[in-house]
């Protein structure tokens, strides 16, 4: 389903839900410039650095935390799910996402190929704003198609995947251990998007049965793409600067 309705309900913003997007917006723009990127935090990129050999539950952890802090997985979810409402089709997209997700992880850093880490998260801010103006009804309006939706979940996430395996790229996990540590981190990651899932379906559930939703949804999703654009511009000038 996506915002394709004539009533002006669905494009409005009222003053008040504007207020609230530019107050997040400022917050973002407030984060340090590392929070930007598709990282592993500090503390965990020297503990990577440091360690040999199988170490499976401290990988698990690493991925789990991984997905759940990571805004730019959750806010693709965020929209990838924003109209599902049967199990069955969330399960389907969520699948897609983790297939190529997982693929491309453990592919690039088994293999050792890693994308520039400012390059691949543009493209994964991308993602989102595709989401966002999907989920508006944009590509309908503008070109009379619908875009593939589940090829379109299925490619981003290889890319998704590409983001993370240049950063463990950047720490050089050591090669010792190396398979079971990345399939360790990948299930951890699983684990991770699960709980992330469940916390945005447990909150859309309820917003869902209220009448506001269909009211905001537009505004919703205007959000979620200004901060596609946000993280966009950002990593093209830190590529441009670097």
């Amino acid at each position: 389903m996506h915002l394709n309705s004539p009533n002006p309900a669905f494009r409005g913003v009222t003053a008040r839900l504007l207020i609230i997007t530019l107050f997040l917006l400022a917050m973002i723009l407030t984060i340090s410039g590392e929070a930007f990127a598709h990282a592993v935090a500090e503390g965990d990129k020297g503990y990577i650095q440091e360690i040999t050999g199988v170490n499976l539950i401290a990988f698990l952890y690493l991925g789990a935390k991984h997905m759940v802090t990571g805004y730019d997985h959750i806010l693709f979810l965020l929209g990838v799910i924003f109209f599902l409402y049967k199990m069955k089709h969330i399960g389907i997209y969520v699948s897609l996402f983790a297939i190529g997700h997982s693929t491309t992880m453990l592919a690039g850093v088994y293999f050792n190929f890693g994308i520039n880490s400012y390059l691949i998260d543009a493209i994964i801010g991308l993602s989102i704003v595709y989401k966002a103006l999907d989920n508006m009804g944009a590509y309908q309006r503008w070109f009379g198609v619908q875009p593939d939706t589940k090829a379109a979940t299925l490619i981003f996430g290889f890319f998704h995947g590409f983001g993370l395996s240049s950063k463990i790229l950047d720490y050089e996990i050591s090669p010792d251990g190396l398979l079971p540590n990345l399939l360790a981190f990948n299930v951890g990651v699983e684990a991770g998007q699960l709980l992330a899932l469940g916390a945005i379906l447990i909150v859309m559930g309820f917003w869902r049965r209220t009448p506001s939703f269909f009211k905001h949804a537009f505004t919703a999703n205007v959000v979620i793409l200004a901060a596609g654009f946000l993280l966009i511009g950002y990593q093209l000038t830190g590529y441009a600067v670097t």
